[in-house]
């Protein structure tokens, strides 16, 4: 089945000129099934509508003939979720807009992370099912936290995590974030230090491009396959990763210059994102047949069949997982620590943070807490009768 689904991935991005294979009902069930847990229902659709007419099933069909074809209630169902996500990105590229226009009134420069800025790159950009929108705006953490508040836009300004702001919820129901840094880095202190000083030199101090067609600006395709990179593997070694951001990369990286994958190739090593940026040279070019002429270094077929099983399995950033337990917040919080601590030979520079995070949540939840709990029984004085 999963053969099938990157077939009808690649025949519908336009890789493969012809979807050669003929799914029975119960595997267009699936396919369709695997395209909602990769997030990535419109995509396929741009294939599924360019089927030729007898992949679908007859109207008067029945028995067993019907069971060759795509049924046309699942057919109208593929059509009318594309439909829903084209709306989507529509909603999202304006209040993507209104949001570079609003912080640039305001003096500050700013550029599209990821989303709506990777859309543009597709076939159809209206066919990237959209999550929500990370903004990045200029001018550290301060300057951007001053503007939040006189514009009554964050949540609690002063309240942040390492590289961003969550907005108030409009009534669009569109969640935004903005970041006061170019990315949310490396778990690794050293390489994100070097990472985030890269990627400032690639804005040129905090701009992007000139403004896209919808209104918003996106930064340069340099930045943007380090920046990605960088989100890949962070996600890889947390919680999960799906196709819909495999797919974002290989048209980032069939877009970009001989010049920007040079650049980046040049810098993989210093930045800890070999291993992983092997890995997914080997993926891309297993799932959607990428030339080695674009390939930022050389596959790494070991770690690379490890995260197309990863990807398969998880569904969209792991979600899905069928390792993963579906109820309890501690047992899903220990089951994340427990699976990034195993993976230090996947990315060993990353996986240091988190090795030192994790020898030391155990020693406070086994040795620091009990002995404070014993420290203040022993403090607490027995009252006299």
């Amino acid at each position: 089945m999963d053969n099938h689904f990157l077939a009808l991935l690649r025949f519908s991005l336009g890789i493969d000129r012809e979807f050669n294979s003929r799914p029975t009902a119960g595997e267009w069930a699936q396919l369709y099934e695997q395209s909602l847990r990769q997030s990535l229902v419109g995509v396929t659709y741009e294939g599924v509508s360019r089927l030729p007419e007898d992949c679908f099933e007859p109207a008067a069909s029945g028995g067993a003939d019907a069971q060759t074809h795509l049924p046309q209630l699942l057919a109208l169902q593929w059509a009318n979720d594309a439909e829903v996500i084209a709306g989507l990105n529509d909603l999202q590229n304006r209040k993507a807009a209104r949001l570079t226009a609003r912080f640039e009134e305001q003096g500050h420069r700013t550029v599209i992370l990821k989303g709506q800025a990777n859309a543009l790159l597709y076939p159809n950009p209206l066919s990237r099912q959209p999550g929500d929108i990370d903004i990045y705006v200029d001018g550290g953490r301060e300057r951007v936290a001053a503007t939040l508040r006189r514009l009554g836009m964050a949540e609690d300004p002063d309240s942040h995590s390492e590289h961003h702001f969550h907005l108030i919820p409009d009534a669009d129901g569109i969640e935004v974030e903005v970041h006061y840094k170019p990315s949310s880095g490396n778990l690794n202190a050293i390489t994100n230090q070097r990472l985030q000083a890269y990627l400032m030199q690639l804005l040129g101090g905090g701009g992007g491009t000139a403004l896209c067609d919808a209104g918003f600006r996106v930064p340069p395709l340099a930045f943007a396959l380090a920046m990605q990179l960088s989100h890949i593997c962070r996600h890889v070694m947390e919680w999960g990763l799906g196709l819909r951001q495999i797919v974002d990369y290989y048209f980032l990286l069939r877009t970009s210059t001989d010049d920007d994958r040079r650049q980046l190739a040049a810098r993989l090593k210093e930045l800890g994102l070999r291993p992983a940026a092997a890995a997914l040279m080997w993926v891309l070019a297993e799932t959607l047949h990428l030339p080695k002429e674009l390939m930022v270094t050389a596959p790494d077929r070991w770690r690379g069949r490890w995260l197309l099983g990863r990807l398969l399995d998880g569904g969209n950033f792991g979600w899905y997982g069928t390792r993963i337990p579906s109820h309890g917040a501690w047992r899903r919080f220990a089951f994340g620590r427990r699976q990034a601590f195993g993976l230090i030979w996947f990315c060993p520079k990353e996986a240091q943070k988190i090795k030192r995070e994790e020898l030391q949540y155990w020693r406070t939840l086994f040795v620091t807490i009990p002995l404070r709990i014993k420290q203040r029984k022993l403090s607490i004085s027995v009252p006299k009768k």
